[in-house]
């Protein structure tokens, strides 16, 4: 089980101050991945990689809470969260 305490120490956050915040953040990247690849993300039983994806995904959306960022040019990185998660992504037709 991914606990907001995991997620703190990801995002390397020592304060008490954003917990219902992060929370939150935590929660989305959850029912996120869960929905990508219709599994279980919330268990001992998942995959380190799919664990790694809510992490990353939870750290994004703390970073960026805004839709769109000006003047900031990026790219993705190589083993993103969608990497990750590449081997465990359900479709449905």
């Amino acid at each position: 089980m991914i606990t907001l305490d995991q997620a703190k120490a990801h995002l390397n956050v020592t304060t008490d101050f954003d917990d219902a915040l992060i929370q939150g953040k935590l929660d989305a990247a959850k029912a996120w991945v869960a929905a990508y690849t219709a599994g279980e993300v919330d268990s001992d039983a998942a995959p380190a990689p799919v664990r790694e994806a809510v992490l990353q995904l939870t750290a994004h959306l703390y970073e960026n809470r805004e839709a769109s960022l000006v003047g900031v040019m990026a790219s993705s990185l190589p083993f993103g969260m969608l990497d990750l998660l590449s081997p465990y992504r359900a479709f449905s037709f």
